[in-house]
């Protein structure tokens, strides 16, 4: 028997932990915070009253993401929910926030979907090279959301279209953007060299 694992010395998988933890309750409370934000957003996008609620319900269903994730790490908390649920719970945020700002005429139709092919298929792309190897954020994937985050919250906020906030938006969005593209290549190389390592292995 060694110390990580079991008689024949190969390592064991993590133990999974139970579904029923603060990680996963918080990744469930920001999937029902997505269609409450989208109904404050797109019901009176004008007002500014409901943009600042809009805008606060993001950003309290956002901190979720990092609370979760921040507690799943110290604690070592996995479970197969949520390695599921919060990754889609996350795109589906951040999603609704772009299309929301899209619909309402703020922000260009080419920037959300550039960013919506990328968020979502980088995200299939983890999910079918699993069988190749574990392709683990990196820090510039966890710049792209804290650059996103900012980005989205500024641009909800009710803030006149001139002025030092205004441009401010502008310069984030325009940062989350190009970050968010650069990253997207970049786990396209990794797919690629785990895909080569794997195979290489087998022959």
């Amino acid at each position: 028997m060694t110390a990580s694992g079991g008689a024949t010395g190969h390592p064991t998988e993590p133990a999974e932990s139970s579904p029923w933890n603060v990680p996963n309750a918080l990744t469930a409370i920001r999937c029902v915070l997505v269609p409450v934000f989208a109904w404050m957003l797109l019901a009176h996008p004008a007002e500014a009253g409901w943009r600042v609620g809009a805008t606060l319900v993001f950003a309290v269903a956002i901190l979720t993401d990092f609370v979760d994730g921040y507690l799943a790490r110290r604690y070592d908390i996995v479970t197969k929910f949520g390695k599921l649920a919060d990754p889609i719970a996350d795109k589906a945020l951040t999603g609704m926030a772009f299309i929301g700002l899209s619909i309402i005429g703020e922000l260009p139709w080419w920037i959300t979907a550039i960013i919506l092919v990328r968020e979502w298929g980088i995200t299939l792309m983890r999910f079918l090279v699993l069988r190749y190897g574990v392709m683990a954020a990196n820090r510039g994937g966890k710049i792209k959301t804290v650059l996103q985050a900012v980005a989205l919250i500024l641009y909800l906020l009710p803030l006149p279209v001139t002025g030092p906030l205004h441009w401010l938006a502008v310069i984030v969005m325009g940062a989350a953007f190009l970050v968010t593209v650069v990253t997207g290549l970049d786990y396209v190389r990794e797919a690629v060299r785990l895909r080569r390592r794997a195979t290489s292995a087998t022959r």
